[in-house]
């Protein structure tokens, strides 16, 4: 990064930085910028292209309807049932 990007960026974001942290800054993205020329060098041409770097699998079962529990089942553990239904305390009076 240059110090004129610096200075549109600085504008842009309303940002009053020192020397030194200009200095920081510019240093961090030039170091970026040379880790970057590092990747754009690798020879990718031989390299299908992927959107994932490890294969996806969805496990998934199969949308079937079943009902796996009977309702004196489920109302095994309810305090009190009345035709079906759980009864509970009144909570709003």
């Amino acid at each position: 990064m240059d110090r004129e990007t610096l200075r549109r960026l600085e504008l842009l974001n309303q940002l009053k930085l020192t020397e030194e942290q200009k200095e920081e800054i510019t240093a961090f993205f030039d170091c970026r910028e040379k880790d970057l020329a590092v990747l754009n060098a690798i020879d990718t041409s031989q390299t299908e292209r992927q959107v994932h770097v490890m294969p996806i699998m969805t496990v998934v079962r199969e949308d079937i309807a079943s009902q796996p529990f009977t309702v004196e089942e489920l109302q095994k553990g309810a305090p009190d049932t009345d035709q079906g239904y759980w009864c509970v305390p009144r909570v709003v009076e």
